[in-house]
């Protein structure tokens, strides 16, 4: 015993350690993210975050990219998808539902940009995959097309949100867009006739009103364009007669 009120407690004394849970590795995950940056969410940081070791982490979560994808999975649980539900056209509906992932993914710039090559596969990416192939077999879109179109239009909405976070986010991109603006319009019409001709409206509109007018570019390929048919496999060769 000792007479010092502020001596360590011993291992005894300290409060049991809540179990190590994939949902709470996640949730950790996000926690830090939101206050830290993406950039921090590392097994090492997250292990301090929870005062164990990184290799315990490792049980639930097998490297940072299936961390990184889970905390995007985790996002995706705040995806708006009640317009769906609504009775208004169905390509109005599918619209709106991916306008509210770009936002989700917009207020997190690392976030969006990982998100290109992440892969999710939990229930939240599950619950707006199965939302928008819905909406999609509502609008009479055969079922290949829909499968192949969902890929398309979450790609688009992905990229759109890493783009436009970006540009949101750093100072420098101004400048990028500035000199970009000056190329365009100093195009000289003898060797770049069309983007001379072209340099306002290759510059124009609001971003909000090119992302969906970009879907609707998206859906209406979707809804006509057939998927290619199987290529057949060739049949095996007979082996030569002896």
């Amino acid at each position: 015993m000792t007479s010092n009120g502020n001596a360590p407690l011993s291992r005894r004394e300290r409060p049991a350690k809540p179990a190590l849970t994939r949902a709470g590795i996640v949730s950790a995950a996000v926690r830090i993210m939101r206050s830290e940056g993406l950039q921090k969410v590392t097994m090492r940081r997250l292990a301090l975050e929870l005062d164990t070791g990184p290799a315990s982490l490792y049980v639930y979560v097998r490297n940072t990219a299936e961390l990184h994808a889970a905390v995007l999975d985790e996002l995706l649980g705040t995806v708006d998808l009640a317009p769906a539900r609504a009775d208004d056209d169905w390509r109005e509906r599918l619209i709106e539902v991916l306008t509210s992932c770009t936002t989700v993914l917009f207020a997190h710039p690392e976030l969006a940009r990982s998100a290109l090559v992440a892969r999710p596969s939990g229930e939240h990416y599950l619950r707006l995959v199965e939302t928008l192939l819905a909406l999609l077999d509502e609008g009479g879109v055969p079922a290949g097309q829909a499968a192949w179109g969902v890929d398309l239009l979450l790609q688009y909405a992905t990229a759109t949100a890493a783009e436009h976070a970006t540009q949101a986010h750093a100072v420098e991109n101004q400048d990028d867009w500035d000199a970009l603006t000056r190329a365009l319009h100093g195009a000289s019409r003898d060797t770049h006739p069309h983007i001379a001709g072209l340099a306002a409206e290759l510059l124009s509109g609001e971003p909000q009103a090119r992302f969906v007018w970009g879907l609707r570019v998206l859906l209406n390929g979707i809804v006509h364009t057939p998927t290619p048919a199987p290529t057949p496999t060739p049949a095996p060769q007979q082996g030569a007669q002896s």
